[in-house]
C-alpha cells in the first residue's frame, strides 16, 4: 500500500491537473515517437505563445477530468498522453497542436481538447485551429473599429476639399457683375452714335440779306 507521504504527492498533482483543465482552452496528444528535436521545437513554440505543455500520467487525470465533470475524456486517457493548456490565447494549444499534427501525423495526435469549460471533439478542435491567432483577431477587430472612422475621415476631407473649390467659384461669380458692368458699359460707349452737327444759323443769316438784294 503506498505511503501516507506517496498519495499526499498524487493528490497534489492531481489537484494541479484540475486546475489547468480549468484554464480557458487545452488539447490532449498522444505523443508517441516524436523526436527530442521536434519535441524541444514545439515546446519553444509552445511556451513563446503562452501555453503550458506537459506530459500527464494517465491515471491521475482521470481523477482531474471528473473533479471538473469531463468524465467523457477518460476514454481516451491510454496510451501516452500530453496536455496544451492556455489561459491567455485559447486558440493557441490547438493551432500550435494541430500545426505539429499536420507535419508528423505518424508521431503526433489529438485525441480531444476542451474550452470554456466544453469537452471538444478532434473535429472541434481542428476547426478551432484554423481561427487566427489572437494579436491576428485584435488586429481584425481593431481595423473593423476604425473602418467607420476611417471612412469618415475620408468623406470629411473630400468634403472639405470641395468646399474650397466652391467658396473659390462664388468669389469669383461675386467679383463677376462688377466686371461685366464694367464692360457692358464700354461697348455702350463705343456704339452710341455721334451727334450731327447742326448747321451754322449765323452762315444762314449771312446768306439771306445777300440774296433779297
Amino acid at each position: 500500500m503506498p505511503s501516507a507521504k506517496i498519495l499526499e504527492e498524487k493528490k497534489e498533482i492531481v489537484n494541479q491537473m484540475t486546475e489547468r483543465l480549468k484554464s480557458k482552452s487545452g488539447v490532449f496528444v498522444d505523443y508517441k515517437g516524436i523526436t527530442v528535436i521536434e519535441d524541444t521545437e514545439m515546446r519553444v513554440k509552445l511556451r513563446e505563445a503562452g501555453v503550458d505543455y506537459s506530459v500527464v500520467r494517465n491515471r491521475l487525470m482521470k481523477f482531474a477530468v471528473k473533479n471538473v465533470g469531463f468524465d467523457s475524456l477518460e476514454s481516451m486517457l491510454i496510451g501516452t498522453t500530453s496536455l496544451a493548456t492556455s489561459n491567455d490565447d485559447p486558440i493557441a494549444p490547438a493551432r500550435i497542436v494541430k500545426e505539429y499534427a499536420d507535419k508528423l501525423p505518424q508521431y503526433f495526435e489529438i485525441k480531444a481538447g476542451f474550452m470554456d469549460g466544453k469537452v471538444l471533439s478532434v473535429d472541434e478542435v481542428n476547426a478551432i485551429a484554423s481561427i487566427p491567432a489572437l494579436p491576428v483577431l485584435q488586429a481584425q477587430f481593431l481595423g473593423t473599429l476604425l473602418a467607420p472612422i476611417t471612412s469618415l475621415a475620408v468623406v470629411l476631407k473630400a468634403a472639405a476639399e470641395k468646399g474650397g473649390g466652391v467658396v473659390d467659384t462664388e468669389v469669383s461669380a461675386e467679383e463677376a457683375p462688377a466686371a461685366e458692368v464694367k464692360a457692358d458699359a464700354e461697348v455702350s460707349a463705343a456704339e452710341e452714335p455721334k451727334a450731327e452737327v447742326a448747321e451754322t444759323p449765323a452762315a444762314d443769316a449771312a446768306e439771306s440779306p445777300a440774296e433779297e438784294a
